[in-house]
């Protein structure tokens, strides 16, 4: 349980302190990820709503679809904004070629360069020809 203490008796004990300066921490807003993914991860999305508006085309969804590009769009730009916000950084994101040459440090253990990119793009191609199966099961039937 807790307990209200007064502040009158903190002072009186002196145990409140004025906290130290501490020097600003450096934050990666990059996720240590090359831009290459990144591009990847929106252009299958993309391509994703391409698919549906090619299989499904109507006149009456362009402006679901229309929305659907805007928030799309906007889970991209929003925090590639947000990686350049702090100004210049001293890191910048990982070039393909390291990713693939040397792998990187997951919290289970070491990944390979291949096997970082499959994780990374795994469920945006999954999503991608799920909606490739959906438009021609809808064009065949």
């Amino acid at each position: 349980m807790s307990v209200r203490i007064d502040p009158r008796l903190l002072a009186d004990a002196r145990e409140i302190v004025i906290a130290p300066d501490a020097p600003r921490a450096v934050t990666e807003r990059d996720f240590n990820l090359p831009v290459a993914l990144h591009a990847g991860f929106f252009g299958l999305f993309i391509a994703y709503l391409g698919v549906m508006w090619i299989g499904f085309g109507n006149p009456d969804l362009a402006i679901p679809m229309a929305i659907f590009l805007f928030f799309t769009a906007a889970f991209y730009v929003v925090p590639a904004l947000w990686a350049t916000m702090a100004g210049p950084s001293e890191t910048r994101a990982m070039p393909l070629d390291k990713l693939l040459g040397s792998g990187i440090d997951t919290l289970t253990g070491r990944t390979g360069g291949g096997a970082a990119v499959a994780q990374v793009l795994v469920l945006p191609v999954l999503i991608f020809l799920w909606g490739v199966a959906v438009a021609v099961i809808a064009a065949l039937v």
